[in-house]
């Protein structure tokens, strides 16, 4: 194999290696995708101002998340369904995050268990969460990932139905046989059989909870402890509502752009959220992060951390933990250049001084 020499390139292989309809699952938004391509596409919006003659022979990326020391404010977001990419799914994920010395965050439709993946070994992890229709069946999966040692709950918050997803529709997506939502599996839940459109989608209208809503943040705070980050949010209505609801954090999310095409790009709805946080709570960002450049530019607009999905995928797809360890190694890597380069010794010292966005003097960049 050619030597891999930047994250893209893992997605070019993976999609030569995988079946049609898993590649379609991991890789494609909703409907039109404009918001796929522009979460991408947004972050060539935003150039640098590196400042020169600064002492950069020491970088430090070390951060801390909810109390958690950690290596880089780079962490793996949630993606369901990862022994489709590879045999060892989930828990070849949650060793490079453990050897990456960062965060790993497990989809709750993940084919492997909470209690599995805390098997692999030390690490910091935290748990997303689809509330179901059943209430007991979500406390018993809280109270599991609590048990397993799990550090957070990210509540996901922009599904309250599944996005329009074509490409799932045209493949009729489901889950091999072979697999299972591990976490459902003694609940008879643990399957999604094949429709006349996307498996999946017909999996969500039956069992997600369609009503949920603010006061369910605050219920979740009634059965665990642990911090409930709040993803899915684009707006400061939604991140005050999510602060007095008594959200520990904010993960500024589109879903991957699988929900509701048209919504801004992530980066350009972070400032929104950053500035109606008010600094109470940390922001986080997740969609379309391929480059250390891109994490750069997400910390200058007031990022405390990245949360990086298809990437992980597509690297687990091409070369099971080893692909994952080495996208978060190049990520780690680009980062630590571009603060140099850039003349930042530390996280604190990026500033949104460092970047130009279009939005800021509209002449300033050529549109693209």
């Amino acid at each position: 194999m050619e030597m891999i020499t930047n994250v893209s390139e893992y997605e070019v292989i993976a999609k030569e290696k995988l079946p049609k309809m898993v590649y379609d699952y991991y890789a494609s938004g909703a409907e039109d995708q404009w918001t796929l391509k522009e979460n991408r596409n947004a972050f060539s919006r935003i150039l640098f101002r590196p400042r020169i003659l600064i002492d950069v022979s020491k970088i430090d990326m070390m951060t801390t998340i909810l109390g958690f020391r950690i290596s880089m404010p780079i962490m793996v977001a949630p993606t369901g369904m990862q022994k489709m990419a590879h045999p060892e799914g989930e828990c070849a994920t949650a060793r490079a995050a453990s050897d990456a010395g960062t965060i790993m965050t497990l989809s709750s439709y993940a084919n492997s268990s909470v209690e599995e993946v805390a098997s692999t070994g030390s690490g910091i992890r935290f748990f997303q969460l689809y509330v179901h229709k059943d209430r007991n069946l979500v406390a018993q999966l809280v109270r599991r990932a609590e048990r397993a040692g799990f550090k957070a709950i990210a509540l996901t918050a922009d599904t309250p139905r599944l996005g329009r997803r074509e490409a799932d529709i045209k493949n009729r997506f489901t889950l091999p046989p072979y697999l299972t939502l591990k976490n459902f599996e003694g609940l008879d839940l643990g399957k999604i059989v094949k429709t006349d459109d996307s498996g999946l989608a017909s999996y969500g209208a039956n069992q997600i909870d369609q009503s949920l809503s603010w006061k369910d943040v605050k219920w979740l705070q009634t059965i665990t402890s642990l911090p409930i980050l709040v993803k899915g949010v684009l707006t400061a209505e939604d991140t005050k509502l999510a602060i007095e609801a008594g959200a520990a954090g904010i993960i500024v999310s589109n879903h991957g752009a699988r929900q509701l095409d048209y919504v801004p790009a992530t980066i350009m709805a972070l400032e929104e959220v950053v500035k109606a946080a008010q600094g109470k709570v940390p922001v986080f960002l997740d969609g379309g992060v391929r480059r250390g450049t891109d994490v750069f530019k997400a910390l200058a607009l007031g990022a405390s951390g990245i949360f990086i999905g298809r990437p992980v995928v597509f690297a687990l797809a091409v070369d099971g933990e080893a692909g994952v360890r080495k996208v978060l190694q190049m990520l780690h890597d680009e980062l630590e250049l571009t603060m140099a380069l850039s003349g930042c010794r530390s996280l604190k010292e990026i500033t949104r001084n460092h970047v130009v966005a279009d939005w800021d003097h509209p002449r300033v960049l050529p549109r693209l």
